[in-house]
């Protein structure tokens, strides 16, 4: 596994005059040796001016090597420094840079990036066929283990974005009526930490830190969309009666321990079963009750 280290560079318009001035030198000698080999004449047995020419080849070769040395960075921008193969260090520092000629600068952008997944066909935890998509926000982290650990870790991290939604998917329900069971639909806040905490146990190979995740689609398929609508109705119709159910209870066992406990009137048990029965009714009708007043008693 390679791991980052930084290495430092020199500012290239300090080089600039000085290859600058190597340039001119190596221009002067070429003008010199042209008038030297014009007033001995090419037929001179002399091997002066060839020497000169040789020289002011070989120095011009060595100027034009060290014009290679310079690269430039943009904010947020860095370079993995290569020499025949062997990684060299990370040079970060925005501007004109300069380096040993001979390495070779591979440019990494630093910048948030979003990858936006096409939507995804799964099976939730109940095996329900739903459709889901996320955001994630990340950016590079580590350049030696991008360049050097992954093949490719643009490929890579939409790989195994892929791949983490999909088993997110698979490890929560759609929807759910328990209050303390966590669903894709119910827990958004819950289910994107999970994701953006899977995701960065993947992609921290490919020194790639992960900013944010969250859920952009989330549907079931279309082929069950409609069976689906019904069951939800259907459960938050019982999730409904049973709140309505328990409130109603309650309220009448608070109604028979204010009586007993004010001795308004004493109620045998038939006539705590009629009241009871009357109050659950009452409190538990879709539509307002229509009361019927007894002259009578109950027992007539």
């Amino acid at each position: 596994m390679a791991s980052e280290f930084a290495r430092s560079t020199r500012t290239g318009w300090g080089m600039l005059p000085l290859i600058l001035i190597a340039q001119s030198g190596t221009i002067a000698g070429l003008i010199w040796s042209i008038s030297l080999v014009k007033g001995l004449g090419i037929a001179d047995p002399k091997l002066l001016p060839g020497l000169h020419i040789a020289a002011w080849a070989l120095g011009n070769i060595v100027v034009l090597i060290l014009w290679g040395g310079f690269f430039t960075l943009q904010p947020n921008t860095a370079a993995v420094l290569l020499l025949f193969g062997e990684y060299k260090g990370t040079a970060t520092r925005a501007g004109i840079n300069w380096v040993n000629p001979f390495y070779n600068a591979q440019k990494i952008s630093l910048r948030a990036r979003n990858l936006n997944s096409e939507k995804l066909k799964v099976n939730d935890q109940r095996g329900n066929p739903i459709e889901i998509a996320a955001v994630v926000v990340w950016r590079v982290q580590d350049t030696a283990k991008a360049t050097f650990d992954v093949d490719s870790y643009d490929h890579y991290v939409h790989v195994q974005s892929e791949s983490a939604i999909r088993h997110l998917a698979s490890a929560y329900p759609y929807d759910t009526t328990e209050d303390h069971q966590i669903s894709l639909r119910g827990s958004m806040d819950e289910v994107s930490k999970a994701l953006q905490i899977e995701l960065q146990e993947r992609l921290g190979k490919a020194g790639v830190l992960v900013d944010e995740a969250r859920l952009s689609h989330l549907a079931y398929a279309p082929e069950i969309a409609g069976a689906m609508l019904r069951r939800q109705q259907a459960e938050a119709v019982v999730a409904a009666r049973t709140r309505i159910v328990e409130g109603a209870v309650g309220m009448v066992r608070m109604a028979l321990e204010h009586l007993d406990k004010d001795k308004i009137v004493e109620l045998d048990n038939e006539r705590k079963a009629a009241m009871v029965s009357n109050l659950l009714v009452v409190l538990c009708g879709e539509q307002a009750a229509q009361p019927i007043v007894n002259t009578g008693t109950l027992y007539t």
